[in-house]
């Protein structure tokens, strides 16, 4: 979408003239995130979770090239220069600790910015596509946390390589096959470890191309906002800059602090102290978890106990772990409400507070508790009501609900009524307010 009344770049000085013309790089930051951006109004800090989760891939990124030319990935020696880099290395502590708190970090950031989707429907036209490349990237960081898990090779890491990757090998005819693939064997070793090592080092990278394609998507139609009502004129927007980078820098800033609590205080509170435990094929551990932004799917993983005619447990509970991040790809046509923002939609608005939240909280508890009852039967019942939430409720919900009346615009909802024009119905624009 472009906005008429959004504030051209003209450079003034010669070099800047000179660079617009050969590469328009200043021309370009200052459409996407400077003073040529309108943004709307009323964007409440969940809004900020965007450049949060910007920042926490630049911490990982930065963090895991240094700690990449200490690390050796060797079976034989993985978990040794892992020490190395806690004991010996100049604030390989601090870059350590960093790397592994900041992918939690980047999780928690994540789920809030999708959760945010999924309350105020960023999902829907025109911003589909927007939608499509976050759960791509929401896949990809998946992928990356997985490999990078793997890396300490610590009992935790080995068994959950080696259940992870067993899982595939409940595809029928090509499982056992792709499951050797991916190991480059029959069991996580030298080669398996080499492998993750490179695409762990690999994917943020592409993670970083499909986050630009991310922005661009988002540039084209525009910021969405809590109300879903669309900009209708200039009064409906403010600057990118300095407004929201002003309210964008203080939320890195409360960011940054809560961060390093955690960093210097509590550092190995979320990880697993099996995982301070060489890697050894003879011995189990008791109770096999991954990290714990993956207990929800994991929970979902484990809630098929028994086969359903010809189909095995176990390739169902793989089927529904990735469908239940894949239906995500399916809510811009499975919510036909009018209606984008739940803050409209007050039947709807108790499914998600009451319905859809506590079912995955509960499946994230469940996916981190033993494999025995309760946990698997709450699992169960957890796992039906998620997937009944988007592929039952969600639809019917849009179609029969009788939603609350939108304000008129972005003005109006900020402002309040005196601001409304006179027909409320009516196309004219508002007029602007200084």
């Amino acid at each position: 979408m472009s906005f008429p009344w959004a504030n051209e770049y003209k450079p003034t000085n010669p070099f800047m003239k000179w660079m617009d013309e050969k590469l328009p790089l200043p021309r370009f930051v200052y459409n996407s995130v400077g003073a040529g951006y309108p943004v709307p109004r009323n964007l409440n800090y969940f809004w900020n979770f965007g450049i949060l989760a910007l920042c926490c891939l630049g911490l990982q990124i930065v963090t895991g090239i240094i700690l990449a030319m200490h690390y050796a990935a060797n079976a034989t020696v993985a978990f040794d220069s892992v020490e190395h880099i806690m004991r010996d290395v100049n604030w390989g502590w601090m870059l350590r600790y960093a790397h592994a708190n900041g992918a939690s970090a980047f999780f928690v950031v994540i789920y809030i910015h999708i959760f945010r989707g999924f309350y105020y429907g960023s999902y829907k036209a025109p911003r589909e596509m927007v939608w499509l490349l976050g759960v791509v990237i929401f896949l990809l960081m998946m992928a990356t946390a997985f490999m990078g898990y793997v890396l300490p090779w610590g009992q935790m890491s080995f068994w959950g390589a080696k259940v992870i990757t067993g899982l595939f090998s409940a595809i029928p005819l090509v499982g056992e096959p792709l499951q050797q693939w991916l190991l480059g064997g029959f069991a996580p070793d030298n080669a398996a470890l080499n492998r993750f090592f490179s695409l762990h080092y690999l994917l943020p990278f592409v993670i970083v191309g499909v986050v630009v394609l991310h922005i661009w998507a988002l540039h084209i139609p525009g910021s969405s906002n809590p109300t879903g009502v669309e900009v209708k004129s200039e009064s409906d927007t403010v600057p990118f800059y300095p407004y929201y980078i002003a309210k964008d820098g203080w939320a890195v800033g409360a960011f940054a602090f809560l961060y390093c609590v955690a960093l210097f205080f509590f550092p190995n509170t979320l990880g697993h102290p099996d995982n301070y435990i060489p890697a050894n094929p003879m011995s189990t551990p008791a109770h096999i978890v991954p990290e714990w932004y993956f207990w929800p799917f994991y929970a979902i993983l484990r809630a098929f106990t028994a086969d359903f005619l010809f189909i095995p447990a176990k390739l169902m509970g793989v089927l529904a772990m990735f469908a239940a991040i894949l239906v995500w790809f399916f809510l811009p046509w499975l919510d036909r409400s009018p209606v984008r923002s739940s803050a409209y939609r007050p039947l709807y608005r108790k499914f998600f507070w009451f319905g859809l939240l506590p079912c995955v909280l509960i499946l994230g508890y469940c996916g981190g508790a033993p494999a025995a009852e309760p946990f698997v039967m709450i699992s169960q019942i957890a796992s039906i009501y998620y997937f009944a939430h988007w592929l039952i409720i969600l639809p019917i919900v849009s179609a029969i609900e009788r939603p609350d009346p939108l304000p008129y615009s972005i003005t109006e909802a900020v402002l309040g009524g005196e601001h409304v024009p006179p027909m409320a119905n009516s196309t004219a624009p508002i007029p602007t307010h200084d």
